[in-house]
Order: C-alpha cells, then structure tokens, then sequence
C-alpha cells in the first residue's frame, strides 16, 4: 500500500492539505506551483552571466541556443541574452511558469 504521507502537499494559498498532484486548490482557488520547475531568476542569472552562449536557452529546454554558440563571435547573442536577463527578471512568476514550466 502506497504511504499517504508523501502523496499530500500543502496549498500556497490558504495552507490547506491538498493531494500532490493537485495543480489547483478547491479551497481558494490558488495556483500550485510544481516542485523543480525552472527558475525564472537562474535563467535570469545564467543570461546575464554567461547568456552569450545561449547557456540559459538549454537551461529551460530551448535549443535555440545553439545560435547563440555560432554566433557568439560577433557579441550580439550576448547583447540579446543581457536584455533576456532583464525581461527574465521583470516577468511574473504566474507568466514564466506559463511559458516555460509546462
């Protein structure tokens, strides 16, 4: 028999027990947020430090970021990761999860 304990969560709302799996609270209607999502602030982070690269695109699961590599010689994937940082950071959590933590 499965352990009950580890199949119950919390809501980030009212604090209610819910199920794990649970993506919203019938309590109050709060969105769960999934545990080892990506980081709106990591990729935010990873953009500015090392974004020329396109590090941030393979963090949240974009291979996109192999242009970032052919081109990284002529610094405009680094000038494009710097503002991707900035929008990074200024996003909403409800948004990014929206965007990026399906």
């Amino acid at each position: 028999m499965e352990n009950q304990i580890t199949n119950k969560k919390y809501c980030t709302g009212c604090g209610r027990e819910l199920h794990a799996s649970a993506k919203q609270c019938p309590n109050c209607g709060a969105t769960q947020y999934v545990s080892g999502k990506k980081s709106k602030t990591t990729a935010g982070w990873l953009a500015f430090l090392i974004g020329g690269l396109g590090i941030h695109r393979f963090y949240l699961g974009q291979w996109i970021g192999v242009l970032y590599i052919i081109f990284c010689w002529t610094f405009i994937p680094a000038i494009i990761a710097f503002i991707e940082a900035i929008y990074f950071w200024t996003m909403s959590e409800e948004k990014f999860d929206q965007k990026y933590n399906q």
